[in-house]
């Protein structure tokens, strides 16, 4: 991992959902769901927080970039490369977490 690293993931995101949970990858787009509802910034923040989680990276490194009110959104990644950040999503689907 170098210094300036940054990936960039397309995420769709279903807000007021049952519970948070990274559901597939097709396409290359990440399918995610957060119980957050859509307003006030709050499903953004929870789709950070989760997919910090997944990256195992603190959460002020990932930031949806573009799409804060669409489902269909741009997501930043400090310090991973897009290949490393695409390996992780991977082996975290595989675990089925």
């Amino acid at each position: 991992m170098g210094e300036g690293d940054r990936a960039y993931l397309r995420v769709h995101v279903r807000p007021a959902a049952r519970r948070d949970e990274v559901v597939a990858l097709a396409e290359g787009v990440l399918r995610v769901q957060v119980k957050a509802p859509p307003e006030r910034g709050l499903a953004n923040r929870a789709v950070e927080a989760l997919l910090a989680e997944v990256l195992d990276l603190l959460p002020s490194k990932v930031r949806v970039v573009r799409g804060v009110t669409s489902r269909d959104k741009l997501v930043a990644v400090e310090g991973l490369s897009s290949q490393e950040a695409w390996s992780k999503v991977g082996q975290f689907l595989m675990r089925g977490d």
